[in-house]
């Protein structure tokens, strides 16, 4: 599932591409799954014409500012993303819809499983289910001693917190995995037990992982080797680190989780 970097991908692949134009033409597909609260036809109408003056986001979550409200707001999904291309021949399989720039420059939503979402909202930032959101960790991750005064109280394993999306924003389960085992927490650790020391390595990592994984603009082959992430995919019982160390699967919070007992405790 795209998680905060891929969707923040999708953001600047929006700001290059179609930010400051115009959106001269709307190919919208009937689909009463992606489609929330409006209709492909509705959609197609209301942004035919517009301006598009910003491409935003808040966790997982997309938006794009006119030039008149309402503005549409878009949910990857698990499958979805933004594709560039010029040529109508080039759409992608499973596309939702295509916006025709005025410079010729085509952008498309593909969602093959149809786990998306498109909105129409007056004000995306301030109504559900961008409101519900917490903290966006790339935004405005706080200072320690608030992050702290967040979690103290928290009688919750700090994975399961970690994906708690009215607290972190945008946290999915591989970077909740990665945070953990590169903080040295064990995902099985209650949120209020954790240390001063663990509390301040969990934002550092927080912080260091998330921001070197946007800066790649989430390409994996970029993400250093010494990653869990290269390794932590599949419930292999003989899955081990870069360095060699043994890679445990359990379920928290009811999902899969990869940690390393012998560094995360």
């Amino acid at each position: 599932m795209p998680e905060l970097p891929e969707v923040e991908r999708g953001r600047r692949i929006a700001e290059r591409h179609i930010v400051g134009k115009r959106i001269d033409k709307v190919s919208a597909r009937h689909d009463e799954i992606v489609f929330c609260g409006v209709t492909a036809r509705r959609f197609a109408l209301v942004l035919r014409g517009r301006v598009v003056a910003a491409a935003c986001r808040k966790g997982k979550h997309l938006w794009f500012e006119l030039d008149q409200r309402p503005w549409p707001t878009f949910h990857f999904g698990m499958t979805g993303s933004f594709k560039v291309y010029r040529q109508q021949t080039d759409r992608p399989r499973f596309w939702k819809f295509e916006l025709l720039l005025n410079d010729r420059t085509r952008l498309a939503m593909p969602d093959g499983r149809r786990l998306g979402r498109v909105r129409l909202l007056e004000n995306p930032a301030q109504e559900p289910p961008i409101s519900k959101l917490g903290i966006d960790p790339y935004l405005d991750l706080p200072p320690v001693r608030h992050l702290a005064k967040l979690l103290s109280r928290r009688r919750t394993p700090i994975k399961a917190l970690l994906l708690d999306q009215s607290i972190f924003a945008g946290v999915g389960n591989w970077i909740a995995d990665e945070v953990l085992y590169q903080a040295g927490i064990s995902p099985h650790r209650l949120a209020c037990e954790l240390t001063g020391e663990q509390m301040k390595k969990l934002r550092s990592k927080l912080k260091a992982i998330i921001g070197r994984a946007c800066a790649v603009e989430a390409d994996k082959d970029r993400f250093p080797r010494t990653w869990l992430f290269h390794h932590r995919w599949g419930r292999d019982p003989n899955a081990t680190t870069f360095r060699k160390e043994k890679i445990i699967h359990d379920t928290i919070g009811g999902r899969t989780t990869a940690w390393v007992p012998a560094v995360q405790c």
